[in-house]
């Protein structure tokens, strides 16, 4: 998953419909900066909100993850052209569409947390031959943590078969110190092939590990469970 293929995407979709970014972001109901950070490959919209701007734009779900339109542009000479053709393309349509039915469903589950003091959103998505994982928005909405900091790392975690495995991390470790709250905002997972069924993925329990360091060297470690939706659901 190319974050910047899709935020070019995005702003290629935003400029052929003639919107703004404050447009674009009043349909989606986000702010104007939002759409600024999905089109600089910072951050990309909720699954909710990918699954309405590929219904909006007629564009497919596998298609936007790429980070590629493959939508057709229709011009009169190419209407012209599919009038005198039509047998011939539908006949290969109907091909393309019987092989690649199955590799195109994505399946998606919601990422939430059950810890109190986290409030974390996410998601996976998979299909046959891809599979994906995200997680953005982590905030912190626990008792006023004002320490300042000299090295924060956040880790995503897997636990399979009593062994904790270690999928993704990012760290800060600067000279100067951040506060806990400041460094969430910053902190954004992306996994490639991860699963690729619902029952592989409810086999494995996750989990984020925070470990925070002050100035004097004290370390403060928080654990936060995730939980992935029972539910799935294909588009």
């Amino acid at each position: 998953m190319d974050q910047n293929k899709i935020g070019n995407l995005i702003r290629e979709l935003r400029k052929s419909s003639n919107l703004t970014q404050a447009q674009f972001a009043e349909k989606y109901g986000v702010t104007y900066q939002a759409v600024s950070k999905w089109e600089n490959g910072k951050n990309i919209p909720d699954i909710s909100l990918l699954k309405q701007i590929c219904n909006d734009f007629d564009i497919n779900i596998d298609d936007l993850l790429e980070g590629k339109n493959k939508k057709n542009k229709k011009s009169k000479a190419v209407v012209f052209y599919l009038t005198i053709s039509f047998i011939v393309l539908l006949l290969l349509l109907l091909i393309i569409i019987l092989i690649t039915k199955d590799n195109e469903s994505f399946t998606f589950k919601t990422l939430s947390s059950s810890c109190s003091n986290f409030e974390i959103s996410g998601s996976a998505a998979y299909n046959k031959n891809k599979s994906y994982l995200y997680i953005s928005n982590i905030t912190y909405c626990g008792e006023a943590d004002n320490t300042d900091y000299q090295t924060i790392e956040c880790l995503l975690y897997e636990s399979r078969d009593n062994l904790k495995i270690e999928l993704n991390k990012y760290t800060y470790n600067n000279n100067d110190t951040i506060k806990l709250e400041d460094f969430l905002q910053t902190v954004q997972f992306n996994v490639d092939d991860f699963y690729e069924t619902c029952n592989e993925i409810e086999k494995h329990d996750l989990f984020l590990e925070i470990n925070c360091i002050d100035k004097n060297d004290k370390i403060t470690t928080y654990k936060i469970p995730l939980t992935l939706n029972d539910n799935c659901s294909s588009t």
